[in-house]
């Protein structure tokens, strides 16, 4: 059993719990500029490898209570609209399956919850994302979740319905999973054309990541296209999804929760149309 964080997460290199020092300093810049830079941005190996066989034990254990859900969606998640070209990018609809281990299969002395948990881990993103109102989701069944697919899975272009996700990565699968993405698109605008490019593979805006176990990845999903090249072999791959909120007592609507994890707890009810903001979700 783990004990100390240090034991998780490698303070030398990330220094998270020491904000005034220079070390501190400089991976806040480094991060931010990244992000400014290519609305992405990686702190490889944040969680120490021997530290992996833990995270995927975790995983492996919580894997049958995952939800699955099989559809077919466009790179903005809307409806077909017959009134557009039929090249239009809106138009384009590529497979998607999904299998979410919801958050309540990590309690309180999972490793995975003592990393979104550490005190020292939501400052720190916060600052490296510039965001005034940041806190830990509420939602009980999605705080920290795992994200898993098997073999020839993978997730198809999109762009996120949140400004940024938090990442980590735990178990690869034997090949592909590579994390394409065309950094900033739609900043200045939809940018239809630079969408239709990037679906047609004659973009040379697109960069290839390829995330390893242990990396951590602050990304911002809503301005740049992206998806998750289809896996090969049999091994999973296990991702881990830390989420976050602009007010302390938000929780996932009653329809999103329902299809992301199959079930709502009292609180979804409850709390229902509680927001940050006026999207429809």
């Amino acid at each position: 059993m783990v004990g100390d964080i240090s034991e998780l997460i490698d303070l030398e290199a990330y220094p998270l719990d020491d904000p005034a020092s220079d070390g501190y300093a400089a991976l806040l810049a480094e991060t931010r500029a990244a992000l400014d830079r290519d609305g992405c941005a990686v702190l490889k190996s944040f969680v120490r490898p021997e530290a992996i066989a833990s995270l995927t034990d975790e995983a492996e254990i919580a894997a049958p209570h995952a939800h699955r859900s099989y559809n077919k969606t466009n790179v903005y998640f809307t409806q077909d609209d017959p009134g557009l070209p039929p090249s239009h990018p809106a138009r384009q609809f590529y497979p998607r399956s999904n299998a979410f281990i919801p958050a309540d299969n990590f309690r309180d002395d999972s490793l995975l919850r003592r990393i979104y948990e550490w005190p020292a881990l939501t400052p720190f993103i916060q600052a490296a994302l510039r965001e005034e109102n940041f806190f830990p989701y509420a939602d009980p069944l999605a705080d920290v979740i795992v994200n898993m697919a098997d073999e020839g899975a993978g997730f198809p272009w999109h762009f996120d319905t949140n400004n940024y996700t938090v990442t980590l990565a735990i178990q690869n699968a034997h090949a592909g999973g590579a994390f394409e993405y065309a950094p900033n698109l739609r900043r200045g605008g939809e940018n239809f054309e630079g969408v239709a490019a990037v679906l047609a593979e004659t973009s040379d805006a697109v960069r290839v990541l390829h995330l390893e176990p242990g990396d951590l990845q602050i990304f911002k999903g809503r301005y740049s296209l992206h998806r998750v090249a289809p896996l090969s072999g049999s091994r999973r791959r296990y991702v881990a999804i830390f989420s976050y909120a602009e007010r302390p007592d938000m929780v996932g609507s009653v329809e999103r929760t329902r299809q992301l994890y199959g079930r709502v707890l009292p609180i979804h009810e409850e709390r229902a149309g509680l927001r940050g903001d006026t999207f429809i979700d």
